[in-house]
């Protein structure tokens, strides 16, 4: 169970002063309201992202280690993850990776987990370099990748807890699906993809799905991939409905990156669909419920100016984007650009009220009201979870919310019976912890909501500056 204070610490002990406004009537119905911070919050699994890459090249050089003082420093920035992009030079032609790598991977991990920050993750085999960039172009043939993927299954699924999503990787320059020798007929003509090589592409997706817990996603760098992945074609009737989220399936598992936000008029072939308007009405519906983030990459005024640049990042439900490129592109969104991104990538939760009805009695309830002001949701499960601290212990009431489900521009109401609680006097707290055991302790992994006084950084919870009597 998470570390809760006694009743009189969170009164008092940890100094914490929720500004509200409290209402009783004379039913015994109390009711607080919240004040909304204008602060940028750090969260896990959203926001801005760091850029880091290392390399294992034939000789054994090129691996940077991850350094947790480093990635200490960026949550001090107020960035909680990191894009980690694992250069395999070493093995594009053998099939069997090294315990030599696996150990390296597990320690970077281990400094992740350590800093509080998570991972986004890609493996791939060969960077370009000058343009033009001519085969060969050095990534791996696909036995070698299924066989790499299965190797590395391990070592992801006991460290899911810090990967915040895998993108698909492995194939062609940067692993970014384009320039490649072995997953098109002919490599000098890379735009030209056979109904082959979509069976190999997919075949690489369906293999990270099977490695990854069932709970965590894989990205795609263009909607066709996807498309091409379930046999569907473009539009907006082809994406993920409501009902089929978060379910163990590969149109709920699969979401997208793109690396060229704002570039063009289809950002450098990631919008493919003729008209491009499928592409875009699809990527609006779909990101509804799959993660979606990336990068910019190219100055394209006015498309890539802040106001058009906010209106796409709110149309496709951004989670995440780096911070380190493309500097041109970011620093003509201005200082208050770059904030409001900072506040709003993923999501943003802001408790307007609860209310507690029925104290004394035997069974009181609880409500809060929590609104999202972000451009997307959670995507990742994230239990709501009332805390009560007081005479009769220590108490955690499951809300029966997954906070994916608190849509953008959306308010939610969570409710509690406390019909099941011993007798005793208690104060009231929202959590929202990790949904895995190795970090649901952790308060870094816990989400903070954006309301000024009401985080307790020691346990991770929102203090609601609420008791209740339970009869």
């Amino acid at each position: 169970m998470r570390k809760v204070l006694t009743a009189a610490a969170l009164a008092v002990g940890v100094g914490l002063a929720v500004p509200v406004t409290a209402t009783a009537d004379a039913e015994a119905a109390s009711t607080v309201t919240y004040q909304a911070s204008d602060a940028v919050v750090a969260n896990p699994q959203r926001g801005f992202y760091h850029h880091t890459e290392t390399h294992l090249r034939a000789d054994g050089s090129g691996w940077t280690p991850l350094q947790e003082s480093v990635l200490a420093g960026y949550r001090s920035e107020g960035i909680t993850q990191i894009l980690r992009v694992v250069y395999l030079e070493k093995f594009a032609d053998t099939p069997t990776l090294d315990a030599d790598l696996l150990g390296k991977l597990q320690a970077d991990f281990d400094a992740a987990r350590d800093a509080g920050v998570s991972v986004i993750l890609r493996f791939a085999y060969a960077q370009g370099g000058a343009w033009p960039y001519e085969p060969p172009y050095g990534d791996a043939p696909v036995d070698v990748v299924l066989s790499h993927i299965e190797q590395l299954g391990p070592v992801m699924r006991a460290n899911s807890d810090v990967i915040a999503v895998v993108q698909q990787g492995f194939v062609g320059l940067w692993g970014e699906g384009y320039y490649t020798d072995h997953f098109v007929a002919d490599p000098s003509n890379p735009g030209v993809v056979t109904e082959a090589d979509w069976e190999n592409r997919n075949a690489v997706v369906e293999a990270l799905l099977d490695e990854l817990p069932a709970d965590r996603s894989v990205q795609v760098r263009t909607m066709l991939s996807k498309q091409q992945l379930l046999d569907v074609p473009s539009g907006a009737d082809s994406a993920v409905t409501a009902d089929q989220a978060w379910t163990d399936t590969p149109i709920a598992r699969v979401g997208h990156h793109n690396d060229c936000f704002l570039a063009s008029p289809d950002d450098f072939g990631t919008f493919l669909s003729d008209p491009i308007s499928l592409d875009q009405e699809y990527l609006e519906a779909e990101t509804a419920y799959v993660p979606m983030g990336g990068e910019t990459c190219n100055v394209n005024p006015p498309r890539s100016e802040w106001p058009s640049a906010s209106a796409e990042m709110a149309r496709y439900h951004y989670s995440y984007l780096n911070r380190d490129y493309n500097q041109d592109v970011l620093n003509s969104w201005g200082a208050a650009g770059i904030t409001e991104t900072a506040k709003r990538l993923g999501y943003r939760f802001v408790l307007e009220s609860s209310t507690v009805d029925g104290s004394g009695q035997s069974a009181p309830t609880v409500s809060i009201d929590v609104r999202n002001d972000g451009w997307a949701a959670p995507y990742q499960p994230r239990p709501a979870t009332l805390v009560l601290t007081g005479s009769g212990g220590s108490v955690e009431v499951p809300l029966e919310s997954d906070a994916r489900s608190w849509m953008p521009g959306t308010t939610t109401t969570l409710t509690a019976d406390l019909s099941g609680v011993r007798p005793g006097q208690y104060s009231l707290a929202l959590a929202l912890p990790a949904a895995d055991d190795t970090t649901a302790d952790d308060p870094r992994y816990a989400i903070r909501t954006a309301n000024v006084g009401t985080w307790d950084a020691v346990t991770g919870v929102n203090v609601l500056g609420q008791t209740v009597t339970v009869g």
